[in-house]
């Protein structure tokens, strides 16, 4: 009896990259009793970020993509994770916690608020499997290092970071020496290539999105997932119907109204990010019959709201340069939030 051929998956084309305490979770953990209350939360009590599961699965339907979260919550969460991801309909490829117990018992202490150590030997690992021409998207929020670490780990892999500049950062953010050698060892394992397309920062704690301006126009800095949608249908991610469905699920289960997700659109024109062809897109589609529609009812609102913060505007300011980024002068940022070094954000 012979075996039928086996049929291998499509390589990803797209790797979505995802944290998940405050980028996908709304998690509180600023004190011990947030702590406490966030370890013996179950599964059905957590809360999404809205938008963010509906996002994820928007993205995911194309069928060529994968889903690769790192969160710093602990291993010993992983079953309520796992069930609160399944509850929400994601499907993940690859799911990493921190060893935060391992930490513990080691004396790494260093280890439970730091980040760099522990997110970038991890994506960079990831990444050394994945396939050269895969692009990727990254996803997280403004409570710790994220900014700092993705754009890190992007122009590492692209050629633009060199190994004494590396060793400064790694050095002055006390990694320690496993970690660091981690870090090389992936990183060298990787052939030169430029992948990181986007990444988007959850602004959880409303920090002024100029704050990340040092990044450079790929960090978008985004208030809610309608937001992450918009550029990412512009930069052909998603289709106008696909965003229009996250929309709705935001309207439905988050309280969000046609104004507060003009003023989200408006929001992002006025930082000059190149969204005009998305307008046209979604107007067109909401113009045409579509169900899911009955929920932004009435219709022509919809359309004025959209069209009228389009053309208060009027020409639209240039884009945000491209630029080196100096991760020595922005050390600061990748440091957990308590140390006595991290630069706290403006004020607004």
């Amino acid at each position: 009896m012979s075996l039928p051929d086996r049929i291998d998956p499509r390589p990803p084309r797209r790797i979505y990259r995802w944290d998940l305490d405050k980028t996908y979770l709304q998690t509180e953990f600023d004190s011990f009793r947030d702590l406490l209350r966030t370890a013996f939360q179950k599964a059905h009590e957590k809360q999404a970020v809205p938008g963010a599961s509906a996002l994820i699965r928007e993205l995911a339907s194309n069928g060529d993509t994968r889903l690769c979260i790192v969160s710093g919550s602990p291993r010993q969460l992983r079953s309520v994770l796992e069930e609160k991801l399944k509850l929400d309909g994601v499907v993940w490829d690859e799911f990493v916690l921190k060893d935060n117990v391992g930490n513990l018992m080691r004396g790494r202490f260093r280890a439970l608020r730091g980040q760099v150590g522990y997110k970038l030997p991890a994506i960079l690992e990831s990444r050394a499997q994945a396939p050269l021409e895969a692009e990727e998207v990254l996803f997280g929020d403004d409570a710790e290092a994220d900014a700092f670490i993705y754009s890190l780990y992007a122009d590492m892999i692209a050629g633009r970071v060199d190994e004494r500049v590396l060793g400064q950062i790694l050095e002055q953010a006390a990694v320690y020496p496993d970690e660091a050698e981690r870090v090389l060892t992936a990183w060298k394992k990787i052939p030169v290539s430029d992948p990181v397309r986007r990444i988007f920062i959850h602004l959880d704690r409303l920090t002024p999105p100029a704050h990340f301006s040092d990044y450079g126009p790929r960090v978008v800095p985004i208030f809610n997932y309608f937001q992450a949608a918009l550029v990412l249908l512009a930069d052909g991610h998603l289709t106008a119907p696909q965003v229009i469905k996250i929309a709705v699920e935001m309207v439905q289960t988050a309280g969000h109204n046609i104004i507060t997700l003009s003023n989200s659109f408006q929001d992002l024109l006025r930082r000059g990010l190149p969204l005009q062809h998305a307008a046209a897109a979604l107007v067109q589609a909401l113009e045409g019959p579509n169900a899911l529609l009955q929920a932004l009812r009435p219709m022509p609102d919809i359309l004025s709201a959209f069209t009228k913060r389009l053309a208060a505007l009027g020409t639209p300011p240039p884009p945000p340069s491209v630029r080196a980024v100096d991760y020595l002068g922005l050390l600061h940022h990748a440091l957990p939030r308590t140390h006595k070094g991290r630069k706290a954000a403006p004020p607004t």
